[in-house]
């Protein structure tokens, strides 16, 4: 549990410190620097020679959608919209988890549309603005639910992965996951040139933010996580999975000053609190789902 709750914690300022220093920072960019971050971090403990080829690659390819491609939607959402609705709409994950774990059973029960309906109402209630919807804003929207989807994506695959590990430790293993995240992210910014250029528009702030961004952030906390996740039942792994989401909102509003329509904002929890629990209804899976072997 205390590892689940340091990491959650983590994430909850993580969101108004990319809003508030890293703008007109390419996402590419902080995706390449916080994944190359958390790798150093790892590369100490690694032990590439003790992993068979075909589960080295299958660790690498998880890694290249569950953090690579995950920051690149993530992040690419901050310009869309405000911090605490990024945060907002990461709740939806276990969601994802499910789908992909029941679209390997070949079928999605009807709840889980019904469920998709409610979130779009939520999404909706929070991005109506002068009697309009803001395209910027949905696809912000659309961008956090790719990220949501790929950081889903990995887990469901890791479940089946970890347990290959055999005699080799988490920490051992786990820098094949920030080197496919790295190699995901890197052509990415190659293609969309000017990363030197933006390298050098840096500030020695914004340098501060990407170093913990990247160590603690993504590199510690993913595996504090993990860890964590090992050492309580599913039920409580369930709801500390979206743990962040409360005290992102929180910590958005206040600390980083960030405004909102309470109502609106208090509807708009509701409708998306309303989605889980119709995804929720009739089983358990999505508990199981997002247990950790």
């Amino acid at each position: 549990m205390p590892y689940l709750i340091l990491a959650s914690l983590v994430w909850a300022f993580s969101f108004g410190l990319i809003k508030l220093y890293l703008p007109g920072v390419p996402p590419a960019l902080v995706t390449v620097v916080r994944l190359a971050l958390a790798l150093l971090v790892f590369l100490p403990f690694w032990r590439p020679a003790r992993l068979p080829g075909r589960l080295a690659a299958g660790l690498t390819l998880t890694g290249a959608v569950q953090y690579g491609l995950m920051y690149l939607c993530y992040l690419a959402a901050f310009p869309r919209l405000p911090a605490h609705a990024v945060a907002l709409f990461t709740i939806f994950t276990p969601l994802w988890v499910m789908v992909f774990e029941r679209l390997g059973h070949g079928r999605l029960p009807g709840r889980f549309w019904a469920a998709a309906g409610l979130a779009v109402a939520g999404a909706a209630v929070l991005l109506f603005r002068g009697g309009a919807w803001s395209q910027q804003a949905w696809a912000g929207f659309l961008l956090v639910q790719g990220s949501n989807a790929c950081f889903a994506w990995g887990q469901v695959r890791y479940r089946t992965l970890a347990p290959r590990l055999g005699g080799v430790r988490e920490e051992q293993a786990y820098a094949w996951l920030y080197l496919g995240g790295l190699l995901a992210a890197l052509p990415v910014l190659l293609l969309a040139g000017g990363a030197g250029q933006a390298l050098a528009k840096i500030t020695l702030p914004q340098a501060a933010i990407l170093l913990y961004l990247g160590v603690l952030a993504s590199g510690v906390c993913f595996f504090w996580w993990n860890r964590g996740a090992r050492r309580v039942n599913a039920g409580t792994l369930a709801a500390m999975n979206n743990l962040k989401i409360p005290l992102a909102v929180v910590v958005a509003l206040t600390v980083f000053g960030e405004t909102a329509q309470p109502g609106r904002l208090t509807l708009s929890c509701l409708l998306l609190a309303a989605a889980l629990l119709v995804a929720r209804h009739g089983g358990n899976q999505m508990v199981l789902s997002v247990k950790s072997p």
